[in-house]
């Protein structure tokens, strides 16, 4: 059984009060942030937790398919990942990658996982892309109004999370970023 599920974040300010989610129904979602981050971090963020909710839900052999927006959390994790970390975490330009932490524990929640990735094109309709986009971006105005932090169900299976702090350096502007 393929476990399909979007993944999104939201920043309002980049960096600003950030969020991430993960949707696969109703039912099943989760959802959290940070009071300081980037949309980027939100992305790989959501990638990473359900990766973690689904091997805690005892889901790590059942195939995975994320539907995301991000072409940046979809290029970071299937093609440039391997030259950044054959160049110590560096881009070729020898400037740090930026969201390594987060990065780091995506190749190691990835391993021996049957992961495809779907580019969906973000507030296009796509309900479940909308639903991702709708919980994460709650998580940012939580932060942001000083509100409680809205979290969902998940698989019904609490998942260790990998503490990921957002990195001290300069966040990277998009262009930065987009260079491998």
């Amino acid at each position: 059984m393929t476990i399909t599920a979007a993944a999104d974040g939201s920043s309002l300010g980049n960096p600003g009060p950030a969020g991430w989610a993960w949707y696969v129904s109703p039912d099943c979602w989760d959802a959290g942030g940070w009071p300081e981050g980037t949309n980027n971090m939100g992305e790989l963020t959501a990638v990473l937790r359900l990766l973690e909710a689904t091997a805690a839900a005892g889901l790590a052999d059942e195939p995975l398919r994320i539907l995301a927006d991000s072409q940046y959390a979809i290029n970071c994790i299937t093609q440039w990942m391997p030259g950044w970390k054959r160049r110590g975490w560096r881009k070729a330009d020898g400037k740090p990658v930026a969201n390594r932490p987060i990065l780091e524990a995506l190749d190691v929640a990835m391993r021996g996982r049957n992961v495809t990735f779907e580019w969906v094109r973000g507030h296009a309709g796509h309900d479940m892309n909308e639903a991702a986009d709708q919980r994460a971006r709650a998580v940012s105005e939580a932060f942001q109004a000083g509100r409680p932090i809205p979290s969902g169900p998940g698989f019904g299976v609490q998942a260790p999370a990998t503490e990921v702090i957002p990195s001290e350096e300069e966040p990277a502007t998009e262009q930065e970023q987009t260079l491998f």
